[in-house]
């Protein structure tokens, strides 16, 4: 449109708001100032200006601060912990963790006793929610970036995709898996946070869970459990508004610890062999990843386990984002490599799928990041499945979510839920101004 006419104002806006979305705000001011340069009287592009402005001079202060910085968020909370600056508030009458030892010790009751404390719109302590992340951390940090997962015999695990910071919904869904225990597992595949404006709730459910069943309940990192998407798109508003600006680092830093993929291997023969890629074994096994495969072949699972990933936020290259695609590429029906329709990332053909698995001897990869309506699509000649589990997606997808069900004979069941009532908040509440109408 520019090129056809160069004076085309809403064209130069349009793009500014595509660079935003992409996270290249750099870029967005140029065509703002553009935008301005036609219509020197548009207020809206005079405060969507000023905003992107603000936000560039905020982004390289925080490089400056971070390249100085060698202490994690973990460390520091902990040391705040010890030096008694940030004790329990004696007025709070809500769920207690026990204390054994002079320790905080999550307990079963105390996490369904957070969850009705959640649903009746109240907050925990700061004390509690610095507790719970570190208590997950614990967990995340000796974990590898591809965590392995076995299915014995009566065993089953449940991979949940995005869910937004839908916490109503996440309820629901939670009363359709169960809770995690020792004969039923839950993998969350990313994309907790953002977009939903509970997503303190859904995130802090989810750690709880972890830090109480470390070895039934599972955590995959998605792109929005990274810096640049939370300040964009609501978590880090969110955070900074209900516990402050040391948890949201303490978050931001944790985040960097969730392990990046989940291989889950079925211990008994398949019911079914004809045309699956089975494991060494014989063996049925998935790989669950949030986004999905890589811009060149010959990747191979332990690659992906010698990822150091803690302390590091999604970059332009390496195989946590851009270069091999784990957080943000998306399959498509075209054989090989394309551009991604998201302007960051690949398209992944199903050649490329095939090619992946059989050298893996994986027998197909379970991914979310994207919308279905269905709430999964199985594509890629039955080697790829996209889940996702955010239902009616920000208040006006009107898709249904799902969750996959495996078991140990590596059969997969899928299931479809509809979304649920919730008080009268916006989606995206506490997002950057002028970004709330945005989706990625």
């Amino acid at each position: 449109a520019i090129e056809l006419n160069p004076k085309y104002a809403k064209a130069y806006y349009r793009r500014a708001m595509c660079h935003l979305q992409t996270l290249k705000p750099q870029l967005a001011i140029a065509d703002l100032r553009q935008v301005l340069k036609l219509e020197p009287q548009n207020k809206q592009v005079k405060e969507q200006l000023a905003q992107t402005q603000k936000l560039v001079r905020r982004i390289e202060f925080e490089k400056a601060i971070e390249v100085g910085d060698e202490q994690s968020a973990a460390d520091r909370c902990l040391e705040v912990i010890a030096e008694g600056g940030c004790e329990l508030d004696k007025n709070y009458a809500g769920p207690k963790l026990e204390v054994v030892d002079g320790k905080y010790q999550v307990t079963l009751e105390f996490v369904r006793a957070m969850i009705q404390w959640f649903k009746d719109g109240k907050a925990l302590p700061k004390r509690y929610v610095w507790e719970i992340v570190l208590g997950a951390y614990a967990h995340f940090s000796k974990e590898e970036s591809l965590v392995d997962v076995t299915l014995e015999e009566g065993e089953t695990i449940d991979v949940i995709g995005d869910v937004h910071g839908q916490f109503y919904d996440v309820l629901h869904l939670f009363s359709l898996t169960g809770e995690p225990s020792k004969t039923h597992r839950l993998l969350m595949n990313g994309d907790l946070v953002d977009r939903g404006s509970w997503s303190i709730e859904v995130i802090l459910t989810a750690f709880a869970f972890k830090w109480l069943y470390p070895k039934h309940m599972f955590l995959n990192r998605g792109n929005h459990e990274a810096k640049d998407m939370n300040r964009t798109y609501g978590f880090e508003g969110e955070a900074k508004h209900k516990h402050g600006e040391q948890t949201y680092k303490l978050f931001a830093y944790v985040f960097t610890a969730m392990p990046l993929a989940t291989l889950i291997s079925a211990t008994k023969p398949p019911t079914k062999k004809a045309g699956a890629i089975l494991s060494p074994e014989g063996k049925k096994r998935y790989f669950v990843t949030h986004g999905g495969l890589f811009s060149k072949d010959g990747v191979t699972l332990d690659d992906i386990r010698k990822i150091e990933r803690i302390g590091q936020q999604p970059g332009t290259e390496g195989l946590m984002c851009h270069d091999l695609q784990l957080l943000w590429t998306d399959p498509q029906e075209a054989p090989g490599r394309g551009p991604s329709k998201r302007g960051v990332g690949i398209g992944f053909g199903p050649d490329v799928t095939r090619r992946w698995c059989e050298l893996n001897g994986v027998t197909g990869i379970l991914r979310s990041h994207e919308v279905r309506q269905d709430g999964y699509a199985i594509e890629h000649n039955g080697l790829c499945t996209t889940v996702f589990s955010a239902p009616n997606y920000v208040d006006q997808g009107g898709n249904k979510g799902a969750f996959i069900r495996i078991d140990s004979t590596g059969t997969q069941e899928y299931f479809q839920f509809q979304a649920q009532p919730h008080p009268p908040m916006k989606p995206m509440a506490y997002a950057q101004a002028g970004l709330s109408s945005m989706f990625m």
